[in-house]
């Protein structure tokens, strides 16, 4: 099988033409990784093989990041969706061309459910909507993860955390058991000819659940919060495609009833209606966030503790810190007549042998995660769910980790290209996936829209990939040709391998991978280990707390971490924006 390597890839990006738009999941356990294929020979590669895989002047440089920045703005802007589909390839090209992104496989969801509770329904974006359940004593059990890192819908960027928030808060929209998107406080809405200006008009006697009036001064106070540098919300890009004040804050007002809310957009959005429905978008309460004395310097303080006014099913009547939660119906939501579950207990917990046990014991009625080592003895059992994802497990390094310090931006890219391809993506999907996931070689995952009515990975006029055979940037699969390229690129970088291909000791490779607990994260983690050892690389695991683990990665206090992001909504700039300068979600640390 032909393979478009990382040689062949920098050329093509050197000769410009390419022109033209975070999980919690588990996957299963392991004693051991993939056996290494054997090395002898690995080192005996061409002569052009061995070359630097990029000239100085051909390279990506992730420290420089303004043509990726600039890159993206084009395809925000952009009304020719056929160019911008070029374009967003342009762009995951360039972040690939970094290395600093190693795909591993695309996400499917496991959860467990009792065959008594009924009416839980999750979409592809990994949330799970429990408050239309019907569930045995009006009381549902769940757990979802450990403490979540903050529960303000502008402030959160993790799954678990988001699944919170939309049992717990409402938007304009939202979407319905079979994933499509409908209305929620939306009663209806208008878009301008030009596709420029949209009028939102709310359901009326809209209250929070304190039962005071929420109306739409309330978005615009909101979404004016999440722009608001002050905030410091890791999704503040997200509003970048409604227009601007000149003093920054969005062309969004309300009418004088409070009862419509209009929306000026830069250019057209095709997916400006999923927009309204994630989280981010939801209205916070003014009054309630400004009452937290620290609120300007801490802006998340507001919703740290339970009793915080919400708008949605539930709100949070008990919060025990890495205990419990407990979610107590609200009356005050607009659809409570269709909330049948009066309380949900909420475990907060990442021990996935404790949640285990618990559920099999009758103390959870549903959990997110399972040991690795039961997955094989689940895959019959009715109560034991795979559902679609759109979404891609992989690794992050950090570009201004010291492993890169000595290096130029193409040895530092070459570096990080070639652990890319000593990863067995086949062995890990397999066997500690072992739920079908397909391995990854590219970030944009497999079924993501296209933005123009296709599929983004598949070639069409607008796009070829550079290898149409294999559909990516390289062989997923694990093999000797793989790792003698890869040791081509490391010698490229500096480094020297015996006659066995084993990295010499004079050059030695060392760094630590971070992770957050959990048996598959770990097993996972140990895999690439033992790939990387193969070859003499030395990868020491870090394990450490969930919120310890999405604050060190967020600052780049890491080399190597293991990472996933769920798309937002089906449309490929979710998964492209997140990688500019300035978003909050560039834990690479891209042009910083």
């Amino acid at each position: 099988m032909k393979k478009f390597t990382a040689i062949s890839l920098a050329l093509v990006l050197a000769l410009g033409s390419l022109t033209a738009c975070g999980s919690t999941q588990e996957p299963a356990d392991t004693s051991s990784s993939s056996a290494a294929a054997s090395t002898e020979g690995a080192a005996e590669t061409t002569e052009a093989a061995s070359t630097e895989a990029a000239s100085a002047e051909g390279t990506v440089d992730p420290a420089n990041w303004t043509e990726y920045d600039n890159l993206i703005s084009q395809i925000k802007s952009t009304t020719d969706y056929v160019e911008r589909e070029a374009l967003m390839h342009q762009a995951e090209d360039m972040l690939m061309e970094t290395g600093a992104i190693l795909p591993l496989y695309y996400y499917n969801d496991i959860y467990m459910q009792k065959s008594d509770v009924t009416n839980i329904y999750s979409n592809l974006y990994g949330f799970k909507y429990f408050m239309f359940a019907e569930a045995p004593d009006t009381t549902l059990r769940i757990n979802l993860a450990s403490e979540p890192d903050t529960l303000d819908p502008a402030l959160n960027s993790s799954v678990d955390g988001a699944c919170m928030i939309v049992n717990s808060f409402a938007g304009l929209f939202t979407y319905d058991a079979d994933g499509n998107l409908q209305p929620d406080l939306a009663a209806d809405y208008t878009v301008s000819e030009d596709g420029l200006t949209y009028t939102v008009n709310l359901i009326p006697g809209l209250v929070w659940s304190d039962g005071s009036e929420l109306n739409a001064n309330d978005f615009v106070y909101s979404w004016n919060r999440a722009v608001n540098p002050q905030t410091a919300a890791d999704y503040s890009y997200m509003f970048d495609v409604i227009a601007a004040n000149e003093d920054g804050t969005l062309k969004v007002t309300a009418s004088e009833d409070g009862q419509s809310l209009t929306i000026e957009l830069d250019s057209p959005c095709a997916y400006f209606l999923d927009l309204l429905a994630f989280p981010a978008y939801y209205p916070v309460k003014q009054s309630e966030v400004e009452a937290a004395a620290d609120w300007e310097t801490n802006p998340g303080a507001w919703c740290q503790e339970a009793g915080f006014v919400t708008n949605g099913a539930y709100t949070i009547s008990s919060w025990t810190h890495d205990q419990t939660i407990i979610m107590t119906k609200n009356p005050n939501y607009h659809r409570a007549d269709e909330v049948k579950v009066e309380t949900i207990e909420v475990m907060l917990s990442a021990d996935d042998t404790a949640i285990y046990a618990a559920y099999n014991a009758d103390n959870l009625d549903f959990i997110d995660t399972v040991p690795n080592d039961e997955i094989q003895s689940l895959l019959d059992n009715p109560e034991f769910h795979i559902v679609d994802n759109l979404g891609t497990y992989y690794v992050s390094f950090n570009v201004k980790s010291d492993l890169f310090a000595d290096k130029t931006p193409a040895q530092a890219n070459a570096m990080r290209r070639a652990f890319a391809l000593l990863v067995d993506r086949d062995y890990i999907a397999e066997n500690i996936g072992q739920t079908g996931q397909e391995p990854a070689n590219t970030f944009i995952p497999t079924g993501m829209s296209d933005g123009h009515g296709g599929i983004f990975k598949e070639n069409d006029d607008a796009y070829t990939y550079p290898d149409a055979e294999d559909v990516g940037y390289f062989n997923p699969s694990y093999s000797e040709e793989n790792v003698a390229e890869a040791i081509a690129l490391l010698e490229s970088a500096g480094y020297v391998f015996d006659d066995n291909g084993m990295l010499s000791a004079e050059t030695p490779i060392t760094f630590e991978y971070l992770t957050n607990d959990g048996t598959g994260h770990v097993a996972v983690a140990e895999a690439l280990q033992q790939d990387f050892a193969a070859i003499g690389i030395d990868m020491t695991i870090q394990t450490v707390d969930w919120n310890v683990f999405l604050d060190e990665r967020k600052a780049g206090n890491y080399d190597i971490a293991r990472n996933g992001w769920l798309a937002d909504f089906n449309d490929p700039i979710n998964m492209l924006e997140m990688w500019t300068t300035d978003s909050g979600n560039n834990d690479c640390q891209f042009g910083r």
